[in-house]
């Protein structure tokens, strides 16, 4: 079957799928008031009004505002664009360091694998929150440093997805073919083995960005993380776990947003399964 007829399949199974459909959804929302973010918030995300500290929401507030007069809608509108860098620059990070790796293993095998794969469940042996805290906290708390310490603690997951993946599809036929052409490893690894492991990678991405945010929000929510006076959906949970009976609309609406974002790419990741499973294809 050629490669039109295929996509054709997948967005058919996609469609289908009232979970994708959802997904995509709250996750073209949520890219939507991260692109137009600065036309979207009614008032500078930084900006103080003493005069209107702790306001409940209001028609000119519908967020309320902060403990120094902040509106929370500017801020959870911006707070988007972290959660936005979180997810893409990690998710960047850990394939470019998983993908080659996962790759190689799994193509080459032996001791290259061997050695490759010891190294991944070193840092598979400390919990994932923990390592990124380890790595951010030696690095210093800027968002840059929390950012790709979430990508490092991601590496291992895409190298043993991928490799798993190139275990499987190498030992088939047009691999062999290849070979017998007399195609190098290099080329048949580039255009015949990694094509057919894009559709499990795409799954995992998706899922990765959402657990992404999620890490960014409690990066930042710890202080180690975005910094302030940057709108952070992490650190307005921090700031808000201070007014809980007081004014709980300042921890509410961010741990919304980050609620449905997260939710937004699970579903997305569970759609875009469903679509590239052969076996749920009809």
């Amino acid at each position: 079957m050629d490669p039109a007829s295929l996509r054709a399949i997948a967005l058919r199974q996609f469609r289908r799928s009232w979970v994708g459909q959802v997904g995509a959804a709250l996750v073209v929302l949520f890219l939507i008031v991260t692109a137009l973010a600065p036309l979207l918030a009614p008032y500078d995300p930084i900006a103080t009004d003493f005069a209107n500290v702790l306001s409940p929401p209001t028609r000119a507030h519908p967020f309320g505002t902060d403990d120094i007069g902040r509106d929370i809608l500017s801020r959870v509108i911006h707070g988007s664009r972290v959660s936005l860098q979180a997810g893409l620059f990690t998710v960047a990070v850990a394939l470019t360091v998983g993908l080659p790796l996962g790759l190689i293993a799994g193509f080459r095998g032996g001791r290259v694998d061997d050695l490759i794969m010891r190294g991944i469940e070193v840092i598979l042996s400390f919990p994932t929150l923990v390592l990124a805290l380890g790595i951010t906290a030696v690095l210093g708390p800027r968002l840059i440093h929390a950012l790709f310490a979430i990508g490092i603690v991601f590496v291992p997951h895409f190298a043993r997805l991928i490799r798993g993946q190139v275990l499987t599809v190498k030992e088939n036929d047009f691999i062999a073919a290849a070979h017998a052409l007399g195609a190098s490893d290099a080329r048949v690894m580039g255009r015949h083995v990694l094509p057919n492991c894009l559709a499990p990678i795409l799954v995992q991405s998706s899922f990765s960005i959402a657990f992404a945010i999620l890490t960014e929000a409690a990066l930042s929510f710890l202080g180690l993380g975005t910094q302030p006076p940057t709108p952070s959906w992490g650190i307005m949970l921090a700031m808000g776990r201070g007014y809980l009976e007081q004014a709980p609309w300042l921890g509410a609406f961010p741990g919304l947003a980050i609620f449905l974002t997260v939710l937004g790419f699970n579903l997305l990741g569970d759609g875009i399964r469903d679509a590239l499973d052969p076996r749920l294809k009809a």
